[in-house]
């Protein structure tokens, strides 16, 4: 049976085939497609039906009509599987090798939308640069839009050494860079003066570790 990652290319070059900007593991969604100002597609991958795999699917509901669930094989009682796609309105895919195909898209019904879930995903999708995440990875560090901004940073530091944030902000073109150096949520940077900046050992070592040093 494949591993959750191995749907992810087939999806994405379905989505892709489409028009869409897919990327994976955003704000928790294993895949996000863009399509202009369309509502965001997103495909939960899992390697066989479950109700994990449902309840996820449901959540995601609250974030876009455009949800489906995809596995990597054929669902036992497909006809109830189908079924209950349908009334819940999810879409249901199947991955086989390289061959994907869809067996039932996404039915509009009414659950409620998070507006602010909503929109923290769309933000996450257009900040984050490329697509560095296998949609259905687990126990990796997922490369968010604010570790890859925290990312630049630590390179220039490492770089050029000491920095105000003032040029900091500029070099990187991270304008929040001076609340990422503050909040330190990684323990990369530290503060050698008021208002400059250095990058510790566990920020080279993360450098290192990120294919950035």
């Amino acid at each position: 049976m494949p591993l959750e990652t191995d749907l992810y290319a087939p999806v994405k070059a379905l989505l892709e085939g489409q028009g869409y900007d897919v990327k994976g593991e955003v704000r928790g969604c294993d895949v996000v497609g863009v399509r202009g100002d369309e509502p965001p597609v997103i495909v939960e991958l899992k390697r066989s039906f479950g109700l994990g795999l449902v309840l996820q699917g449901v959540d995601r509901l609250t974030m876009s009509d455009s949800v489906y669930i995809a596995v990597g094989a054929w669902p036992k009682r497909i006809r109830e599987v189908r079924k209950l796609c349908r009334r819940l309105g999810l879409g249901l895919i199947v991955v086989t090798g390289e061959r994907v195909e869809v067996l039932l898209d996404p039915v509009l019904v009414t659950p409620r939308k998070n507006r602010r879930k909503a929109g923290r995903l769309l933000s996450e999708h257009s900040r984050r640069v490329g697509d560095p995440t296998k949609g259905g990875s687990t126990r990796v560090p997922i490369m968010t839009a604010y570790r890859q901004q925290a990312l630049r940073c630590a390179e220039l530091l490492a770089r050029d050494g000491p920095m105000k944030v003032a040029a900091l902000k500029v070099c990187s073109e991270v304008p929040n860079a001076g609340k990422i150096l503050l909040d330190d949520v990684y323990g990369w940077f530290e503060r050698v003066e008021r208002g400059v900046y250095s990058i510790t050992p566990v920020g080279r070592e993360s450098l290192v570790k990120f294919g950035r040093g």
